[in-house]
């Protein structure tokens, strides 16, 4: 039986005030983004913040981990794994990845973290990679090494081939809506780019046992 692999870091109340966060930044940008601006948007006390997330590197730190926890992976045992089932499953975190890289907010993030890459003391950029794409690759990895154990997927480096999953979801789409193409997706589109990159990495990975696509 499958189950969502993600918990609930966060309380309803604080991913409302995590969601007023988010707004605001892709609102009012950077400078926006202040602890007194998040309190007032959130209809929250600036005690409160600091109880649940310390100062505003932490509240960017929960930001990301919240938009993260949006893509999602399904955890299943190996022995009950089918050809069918795992490809379903990475279909859902392939077009979940897609929905949230592409989002207002991700775009906002990246930006931020891309401007103040060359500033003393700047940890956005790193905050990204250890809360956003490694704690999304480590759910996702789990579902691939389940994936191996059942004898569907075959691989001996299992960072390499979450690497290539990446890459043939996401191709340079990210790359191309931060730097201000105009590239709106829709939901068909995305569903669509989401099999073509799985069917393809199951053409490189996939073992003898895969069957026909669907």
């Amino acid at each position: 039986m499958s189950s969502l692999s993600t918990q609930p870091e966060f309380s309803p109340r604080q991913n409302a005030v995590l969601d007023s966060a988010l707004r605001l930044l892709v609102d009012g940008g950077e400078r926006a983004l202040t602890t007194a601006g998040v309190a007032r948007a959130a209809n929250c006390s600036k005690e409160s913040l600091y109880k649940w997330f310390g100062d505003r590197d932490g509240i960017l730190s929960a930001m990301i981990g919240y938009q993260a926890s949006k893509v999602r992976t399904l955890e299943e045992r190996a022995e009950t794994l089918t050809v069918e089932s795992l490809r379903a499953h990475l279909v859902v975190f392939a077009r979940d990845l897609l929905d949230v890289l592409s989002g207002d907010v991700s775009l906002a993030l990246n930006r931020l973290a891309i401007g103040q890459a060359s500033r003393d003391g700047s940890h956005l950029g790193q905050m990204l990679q250890e809360r956003g794409r490694r704690q999304i690759g480590k759910r996702a990895g789990g579902l691939l090494d389940a994936g191996r154990r059942a004898g569907l997927l075959r691989f001996d480096n299992g960072e390499e081939a979450y690497g290539v999953l990446y890459g043939l979801i996401v191709t340079d789409l990210h790359l191309r809506m931060l730097l201000g193409e105009d590239v709106k997706p829709t939901q068909q589109d995305f569903s669509r780019r989401a099999e073509r990159a799985v069917d393809a990495f199951l053409d490189l990975y996939g073992t003898k046992r895969q069957t026909a696509k669907p």
